[in-house]
């Protein structure tokens, strides 16, 4: 009943083959005994869409009110278990990876001694599907999240891009910049391949800018270091530049009001609620508050 409920809302034997990590012809096998033990057509085929048959509605009818009802027993069977987890398995962007999860990962270490953190990495959307097969617990990612039924997304924070430049740099002798004093300067960028990057590039061509990239490297804490020795700035998410690693590396962040409109959402995404032990909805409501409490004291 899952997998046919699945055919019948993504509309595709391929699509829902590639969900449910099946191969085409295997799903299609799978189909075809259903129909064989029901003794009725589920669906019309007509040529490559899928149409349900009058059987077919009442079957899936009967699917969604199958699938309410085990969700309902799994959160009662929720009930029965420790509210305490020994392991907590986070997804987490690249970009997310250096700039939220170290301190997230401190906080509730602090507060649960005994809990241990495995942080998986990967993309948004492969953290996206990660938490829709529940290989993690929930997942934090910096870019916005496809509508997808079954993934729940709450929002944690807005981060933007900043100018970073050492303080020596001659640049800053000038007393405001603009977007246009990015053309031709010395950048250290990160690599291509994340939200963050992207967001870079767009701008550049938005305000038709070449700045001179130097070098393209996947590590934030590389980038700061050799800003000073480069003589060159960069475009970092705001979120990872904290006041000491201003000051142990000698920056200096330049205001620039485009790069402040250059918003980005990080979120939490986790899966069906049904799912959840009360261990993770736990740990997902402390990280919520986490972030409110953060955002509320930078407001002060």
């Amino acid at each position: 009943m899952r997998l046919f409920a699945t055919i019948v809302e993504l509309t595709s034997l391929n699509k829902a083959a590639e969900r449910l990590n099946l191969s085409q012809p295997a799903l299609s096998r799978r189909l075809a005994r259903l129909e064989s033990e029901l003794e009725v057509d589920l669906f019309r085929r007509i040529g490559k869409r899928l149409e349900l048959t009058a059987a077919g509605k009442v079957t899936y009818e009967f699917a969604l009110e199958l699938r309410r009802f085990h969700g309902t027993y799994l959160q009662k069977l929720n009930a029965f278990k420790s509210s305490e987890a020994p392991l907590a398995t986070i997804g987490a962007s690249l970009t997310t990876l250096q700039t939220t999860l170290p301190e997230l990962i401190t906080a509730m270490t602090e507060k649960h001694p005994n809990l241990e953190i495995k942080a998986i990495t990967g993309k948004s959307h492969e953290i996206s599907t990660l938490v829709k097969e529940r290989k993690v617990d929930f997942g934090i990612v910096a870019s916005s999240v496809v509508d997808d039924p079954a993934i729940t997304s709450l929002p944690l924070f807005d981060d933007h891009l900043i100018l970073v430049l050492p303080k020596t740099h001659i640049i800053l002798e000038r007393t405001h910049l603009e977007m246009a004093d990015l053309h031709g300067l010395p950048m250290i960028l990160f690599a291509p391949g994340t939200w963050y990057r992207t967001l870079t590039d767009e701008l550049f061509r938005t305000y038709n800018l070449k700045p001179d990239v130097r070098m393209e490297i996947d590590s934030f804490e590389a980038i700061i270091r050799l800003l000073s020795a480069c003589r060159a700035g960069t475009l970092l998410p705001k979120s990872y530049l904290r006041d000491q690693v201003l000051e142990d590396n000698d920056l200096y962040l330049v205001r620039i009001r485009e790069l402040e409109e250059t918003k980005r959402t990080t979120s939490l995404i986790h899966g069906d609620p049904a799912w959840l032990p009360p261990s993770t909805r736990y740990l997902i409501e402390e990280t919520v508050a986490y972030f409110a409490r953060r955002a509320k004291l930078h407001k002060e």
